[in-house]
């Protein structure tokens, strides 16, 4: 498992300053859970532009002098690096080892679920060279 805090600032433009001002920054608690939050951690460092999709729960509680509180979190299904501004290099962590290896190297002989990318039932085309 794993817990960190997204950010999410939005920007308007101010027409009377004729510039782009940041709107006020909502934080949000997010929980990854099994292999998804080791190659989260392995992946993602502090500052990193992200996009997460997951369920929006929210939590209620009491505290000491007996005041209601609540906030919202989100239960992450997906997570990975924006490439808005920047590039990344996809590998494919090795199941069961903690391990990863390049996405364009193929899947040991003996892995039985291993097919060849575009080949499987219902699989789409072979994206792992880019289409220009």
């Amino acid at each position: 498992m794993a817990r960190f805090t997204v950010a999410a600032t939005p920007r308007m433009f101010d027409k009377t300053r004729n510039e782009w001002v940041d709107a006020e920054a909502m934080f949000l608690g997010c929980t990854v859970w099994r292999q998804a939050a080791e190659n989260a951690a392995e992946s993602l460092t502090k500052g990193m532009r992200v996009i997460v999709t997951g369920r929006l729960r929210q939590h209620h509680w009491t505290t000491d002098n007996g005041e209601k509180r609540s906030a919202f979190g989100l239960d992450v299904d997906e997570i990975g690096p924006s490439l808005r501004f920047t590039t990344a290099r996809i590998t494919r962590a090795a199941r069961g080892t903690g391990t990863s290896r390049p996405a364009d190297t193929p899947a040991p002989a003996d892995d039985p679920f291993s097919v060849p990318a575009g080949t499987a039932p219902g699989a789409g085309p072979d994206l792992t060279a880019p289409p220009f």
